[in-house]
């Protein structure tokens, strides 16, 4: 079962997840980047271009995820090197360091809480997010084109890319479409029409809204909901 609040870190959000016996879902794109504890391990969760899809048995697993953009500075790592991967946090930081965390969330009563403590942790460690970037995927996440996006930002287009690389794991227009997908499929879990859902989301039409969806989540739209 699936679980989520708001975390006392600006912008992410703390997830539990418990297993149901109905087999794991795939995780899809969302444009953002999770910090994870499952059976004594500490993992991040790397920016998503595909589904990805569980290996092995269920397990329980407690997560921070982090606004998009916002995870990389915090691990000390550029996104696009951790792109579509899922990775032992003890290759991202000291072993020593790593064991004695895993040790503290071991031993407390919410391991996701304890999570929490070490996301907090991490961020009162590095600068305060690049407002601009923030401002950008809020502009991505209205509708805007890329091109309006940068301009409206004063963004260089090369320069653009180049920090979407490092804050995102991708290229902006990734990011919109990955962006564009969520909107969408929020809007098709409420009951919104599917044509009427590609409209709202910004697509051409359903049928753009179809492709996509088979591109970025590796199903139809209805097998997909149908499976939520």
């Amino acid at each position: 079962m699936y679980a989520e609040r708001a975390s006392r870190l600006a912008g992410a959000v703390v997830w539990t997840n418990t297993p149901t016996g109905a087999g794991g879902r795939a995780v899809l794109p969302d444009g953002c980047m999770d910090l994870l504890w499952s059976e004594g391990r500490l993992l991040v969760a790397g920016p998503d271009t595909r589904p990805y899809a569980p290996e092995g048995p269920e397990r329980s697993w407690a997560g921070v995820r982090f606004f998009p953009g916002t995870a990389p500075a915090l691990l000390g790592v550029p996104a696009h090197e951790l792109r579509d991967r899922r990775v032992e946090l003890a290759d991202l930081w000291p072993a020593a360091r790593v064991r004695r965390l895993c040790d503290r969330i071991e031993a407390a009563t919410d391991p996701a809480t304890a999570l929490e403590d070490v996301a907090l942790d991490a961020a009162a460690r590095v600068a305060a997010p690049d407002p601009l970037l923030r401002r950008l995927v809020q502009r991505l996440d209205e509708g805007r084109p890329v091109s309006e996006a940068a301009a409206e930002l004063g963004i260089a287009a090369r320069t653009l890319h180049r920090r979407s690389l490092n804050a995102f794991g991708y290229g902006p227009k990734t990011l919109a479409r990955i962006l564009r997908l969520q909107r969408a499929l929020t809007l098709a879990r409420s009951g919104v029409a599917y044509a009427e859902t590609a409209v709202r989301a910004g697509y051409a039409d359903q049928a753009h809204l179809a492709r996509e969806v088979r591109e970025l989540a590796g199903m139809p739209l209805g097998e997909l909901l149908g499976g939520g």
